[in-house]
């Protein structure tokens, strides 16, 4: 049985967006958009970097349920001939009781206060600083729309999740 490394997290993006760095003008001060909302949308992710598979979803809300229908997500991703190792952080919902982890996936939980061991960390960032930042979202539907379409332009670059996720410490690893 083949073994595939996947990495797992979330984020929240809303209304209340990140301001980014743009080229203007020397001496001209460029205008950002900024919102006072309060609105926002999770984005669980999960990435295999060496096979550059991806599976995403977007939700008004993060916690034991939305982790649930993740890890199907998840699941329904995992070549059939293979078995998932799920690496996460030590959220409560990636531990509690309700959790339901389907029989083709190993949740490895990270040390505690690492996020940097967690490639899905440098998604986040890209996401925001090339289709999120700078934007006003006027309510929850376009939020979820944007992040949807972040997502899937990342997703459908299989070279780039490869090269903004594969880690030296976790290697494609041969069937067993």
């Amino acid at each position: 049985m083949r073994v595939e490394v996947w990495f797992q997290d979330e984020a929240r993006i809303g209304q209340k967006n990140s301001l980014t760095r743009v080229w203007r003008q020397t001496g001209s001060r460029p205008a950002a958009p900024k919102d006072l909302g309060f609105a926002s949308a999770y984005v669980s992710g999960a990435v295999c970097p060496s096979e550059g598979k991806t599976a995403a979803l977007i939700m008004p809300i993060c916690n034991t349920v939305a982790m649930n229908h993740h890890l199907r997500e998840i699941s329904s991703q995992v070549a059939a001939n293979a078995h998932a190792v799920v690496i996460l952080d030590r959220a409560g919902w990636h531990r509690s009781q309700g959790l339901v982890v389907p029989g083709n996936i190993t949740l490895l939980e990270l040390p505690p206060y690492s996020p940097e061991l967690n490639p899905v960390e440098r998604i986040w960032h890209y996401l925001r600083s090339h289709w999120l930042a700078n934007s006003v979202f006027p309510n929850l539907a376009d939020i979820m729309d944007a992040c949807e379409m972040a997502w899937n332009r990342f997703a459908n670059n299989d070279s780039l999740v490869r090269s903004l996720c594969a880690v030296a410490w976790a290697p494609p690893l041969p069937a067993l």
